[in-house]
């Protein structure tokens, strides 16, 4: 490894993330970005659409955290509609544990230098009182001027509404559900409410129930329908998808009774009788995703013109619909797209690829006529990038799995180590995007290769399923599949395979290292190590997340003793490197100080690394590059290179 490792180091860590939490409301378009990192202070600021060079103008002048914390991970933490010919903006504070209000008006533009495009039509007001709890975005205005959202409070979920005409209000708490709910949305003039609720012992990605309300004009709740069908979700487990109100009385999500996550249009024009106006079953097709945080948009606009985003394959492609007629699909570049959003004819998103970061495409199709994404997007690609490859292999059971693999930029060794990455979740899955660490490694001549083991989204409920009650098992046993496929297609060296992995990939990555393991070495950020630990003492929202993969804890005991890697960990006589914050609120770092003596006793390698500041992902840039550094350095004596 040459003497520019340090320079190559800063240069890996250092991207500036900006333009969080897109949306665009007429012409405008509404973001969040950091005003000082040192005091956690972020502010909203806007822009007019298509307007790169605009100077941005920034709405809330004091003072906010503007974070959202529901359910633990949180997701949008502002909510801007657009009520009554002004913009109405509510947003969630930390610093006061608050919800905040504010009413612009859009103002017309003469001289751009100004940066002005939104007025104060009223100050900013402090809606709430403070809330020992966690409010989610997913706002909601009636005509009576009454806000609606969900909150949750000492472990329970409520939807609540307040007034807008009042300040620092107690919160009505208007429905206690059973459990969790999020995904609340209305029809325009707020008639009609939708939400998801689900319950122990699932996780809303296997099964939930989607919801709908009247409301009354005076804003209280009439009447409530859970939607059942029996082609749908009357008689099996079904995960619904993003309810989003395309018109006053039609309804879309997807949901995945398929086995795939496919739209789904409803006719609410009745709550007493909601019905099926148009069903989509494409296979090999999603449109949704698992719902760690609130938020998540893959649909947007209307009846008369209505976008969504789908994963085909390995790629993501949008689609446009004209009164439920599927008119255009669109291919990308992108190998992710987040903060979609549509008005009218205002098409806004971000997207990331495999040699580009993030960028924000605004596409007015009232004005173009696109016949491909690919073709009209600029996009300025990272030189000198390992880009992905897809490679199926045979997993678990001989089944199917799918990997990226990326081959090293520079020819540094005879044969190149390799470097296993197992992904966290464990529902979650590798998108093949640029990830600056993958490319770090292959600038040094390391082959990487990213599994998509059986669980990982994005390929189908069957496939997603693979890892029901074998987390532990199927997952490690892909990453060693693919390992000893690598090593047979005599594409890389035998004797220096390595095996990363964060959170629940710890626990895939250290299993990894068992019983006569391929594996040499191991590389683990807070990684989960103990299941019986982790079964009484998680956080609210992955309480039940063990039941579909490990078992009931009562009965299936001793597989959460068998598959916690800190019960083997005399075992492990290979090196092993492991980082940990000690602010960690979903995997206290205190299971990772039991085992830092016996680690450090079986292997001179070995080393525990903790950090004061940091919680479960590190966000500090003098954090992560002490981990590239620290990483390379245990490599260099690892591997013996």
């Amino acid at each position: 490894m040459s003497n520019d490792d340090n320079l190559k180091v800063r240069q890996t860590v250092s991207e500036k993330k900006s333009f969080k939490e897109l949306t665009i409301i007429r012409n405008i378009i509404f973001w969040i970005d950091v005003v000082d990192e040192g005091q956690n202070e972020n502010a909203i600021f806007v822009r007019p659409f298509n307007d790169k060079e605009a100077v941005p103008q920034k709405l809330t002048s004091k003072k906010y955290n503007i974070k959202n914390n529901f359910h633990g991970y949180g997701g949008k933490s502002y909510k801007c509609i657009d009520f009554k010919n002004n913009f109405y903006l509510i947003w969630i504070d930390q610093l006061t544990h608050a919800l905040w209000f504010q009413i612009f008006q859009e103002v017309e533009i003469n001289d751009k230098s100004q940066n002005k495009y939104l007025d104060s039509v009223q100050e900013p007001r402090q809606l709430s009182k403070s809330i020992d709890g966690n409010f989610d975005s997913s706002f909601v205005i009636s005509q009576k001027n009454f806000l609606y959202g969900i909150c949750e409070i000492n472990n329970r979920d409520y939807l609540f509404s307040l007034n807008l005409k009042k300040t620092k209000q107690d919160i009505y708490r208007i429905k206690k559900f059973k459990n969790f709910a999020g995904e609340l949305s209305s029809n325009t003039f707020a008639t009609l409410l939708s939400w998801l609720e689900w319950d122990s012992p699932y996780m809303p990605w296997e099964k939930n129930d989607l919801c709908f309300a009247q409301i009354d004009l005076n804003g209280d709740i009439k009447k409530i329908k859970k939607f059942s069908n029996k082609l749908i979700n009357a008689k099996k487990n079904v995960s619904f998808f993003q309810p989003y109100w395309i018109s006053e009385t039609l309804l879309v999500c997807s949901e995945d009774s398929s086995g795939w996550w496919n739209l789904l249009f409803l006719d609410v024009s009745e709550i007493g009788n909601i019905f099926i106006k148009k069903r989509v079953e494409r296979n090999l097709i999603e449109y949704g995703v698992p719902q760690w945080v609130s938020g998540i948009t893959l649909f947007s606009g209307t009846i008369k013109n209505f976008f969504c985003v789908a994963k085909k394959e390995n790629s993501l492609i949008v689609e446009q619909y004209k009164d439920l007629v599927l008119v255009k699909e669109f291919s990308t570049p992108f190998s992710s797209i987040s903060d979609f959003s549509v008005f009218r004819n205002k098409v806004l998103l971000r997207g990331c690829g495999s040699d580009f970061w993030g960028i924000v495409l605004e596409i007015d199709f009232a004005q173009k006529s696109l016949s491909n994404f690919s073709e009209q997007i600029h996009i300025d690609h990272i030189k000198d990038c390992s880009k992905p490859e897809t490679f199926w292999f045979k997993g678990f059971e001989d089944q199917s799995t799918h990997s990226f693999i990326y081959k090293p930029l520079v020819g540094n060794f005879k044969k190149p180590p390799l470097l296993v990455r197992a992904h966290s979740g464990p529902t979650s899955f590798f998108d093949g995007s640029y990830n600056s660490e993958v490319q770090y490694w292959t600038s040094k001549g390391f082959f990487v290769a990213e599994v998509n083991y059986g669980g990982s989204s994005g390929f189908g409920k069957a496939y997603r399923e693979r890892l029901n009650y074998k987390w532990g098992i199927v997952d490690s046993y892909d990453c060693k599949a693919l390992a000893l496929e690598l090593t047979k297609s005599n594409l890389v060296d035998s004797e220096k395979v390595v095996i990363s992995g964060n959170s629940a990939g710890g626990l895939t990555a250290l299993n990894c290292l068992l019983y006569e393991s391929i594996f040499t070495a191991a590389i683990c950020k807070y990684p989960v190590i103990d299941l019986k630990d982790m079964h009484y003492n998680t956080h609210r929202f992955e309480k039940d997340y063990l039941n579909s993969l490990v078992g009931n804890y009562a009965k299936n005991h001793d597989d959460y003793i068998n598959r916690s890697p800190i019960n083997h960990i005399n075992k492990i006589k290979k090196p092993i490197l492991l980082f940990h914050g000690k602010k960690d609120k979903v995997i206290s770092y205190k299971q990772t100080l039991k085992i830092q003596e016996i680690l450090s006793h079986n292997n001179k390698y070995s080393e525990v690394i903790f950090f004061e500041n940091e919680g479960h992902g590190f966000k500090n840039i003098e954090t992560k590059e002490v981990v590239m550094q620290k990483s390379q350095d245990f490599l260099k004596n690892a591997l013996k290179i």
